[in-house]
């Protein structure tokens, strides 16, 4: 009797974490929001693009401390912090969950993210990310264009090769995206290894999904590799790579099953790939 009594105040607790965590998090992007509307309006580019990315990091590292705080997780993602001298890098994550672009964001001052075209006309997102110059994934082309002339004034950009959450275990196929705008543009890809206990905010995961608290989080700098003459080749080297890190990684950890949520993909339609392959 006592077991279940504990069994269902645990689960009442991580349901109301988990409602904490999806209003905090509104609210500082709503919050911010408002901020960089205003800040849109009177800031010149080149100021605009450093406080709308230091806005970002700083609100996000705001909420991932609100939040582990309270015990919704624990954190270990400093080995970021090399990154910040590090100079313009395509930066690539593997993507478990909906978390790991705040997880990045959070500490790197110079991130430039990619995303869908379609939410950076939510206000939600949108003014934040016109803020900082993000950078729309709605054509490969473009995407390759506008990611070059932001590695060139120093940006870092946050790529997901996946182009979408992982559909797999423990990663999904790649897409050419993050080959192709290396050589193009001729900055290093920086792999980035995220490693998790749970599949919390990932593919097929619901609302209903009760999640083990305090779930555990682990970013973790890879291998750099040169911009590739050959797009489809490093493509297939790149993600045989995060296939081995992520299998030695995880040899023994107990994962829950897999879940979904809200989306925030990467994924560039790759309409032109054709044209961007070595």
């Amino acid at each position: 009797m006592i077991a279940m009594a504990r069994a269902a105040l645990s689960a009442a607790w991580a349901h109301t974490v988990v409602g904490i965590g999806i209003v905090l998090l509104a609210l500082v992007c709503f919050t911010w929001a408002l901020v960089a509307t205003v800040l849109n309006l009177v800031l010149p580019a080149r100021a605009g693009r450093r406080a709308g990315r230091r806005g970002a990091m700083g609100s996000f590292r705001f909420y991932l401390a609100a939040m582990e705080a309270i015990g919704a997780w624990r954190l270990d993602i400093a080995e970021l912090d090399r990154l910040r001298d590090a100079g313009p890098l395509i930066i690539a994550p593997n993507h478990p969950c909906l978390l790991d672009a705040v997880l990045l964001v959070s500490r790197l001052p110079d991130a430039v993210c990619v995303m869908k075209g379609s939410l950076q006309a939510t206000f939600w997102l949108g003014p934040a990310a016109r803020l900082a110059r993000y950078v729309p994934n709605d054509s490969l082309l473009r995407l390759v264009a506008r990611a070059g002339d932001e590695l060139r004034l120093g940006g870092q950009l946050l790529l997901f090769p996946e182009g979408t959450r992982s559909t797999a275990h423990p990663i999904g196929p790649f897409t050419d995206a993050v080959g192709a705008v290396s050589r193009r543009t001729g900055f290093p890809v920086q792999a980035v290894i995220i490693e998790s206990d749970a599949r919390f905010l990932g593919k097929g995961w619901t609302l209903g999904d009760r999640p083990r608290l305090p779930l555990t989080y682990r970013v973790r700098l890879g291998r750099r590799f040169e911009p590739p003459p050959d797009v489809r080749s490093f493509t297939a080297e790149l993600e045989r790579y995060f296939t081995r890190e992520l299998a030695h990684a995880g040899a023994g950890m107990e994962v829950e099953p897999q879940g979904a949520g809200l989306a925030l993909s990467a994924a560039p339609i790759v309409e032109d790939r054709h044209r961007l392959r070595g």
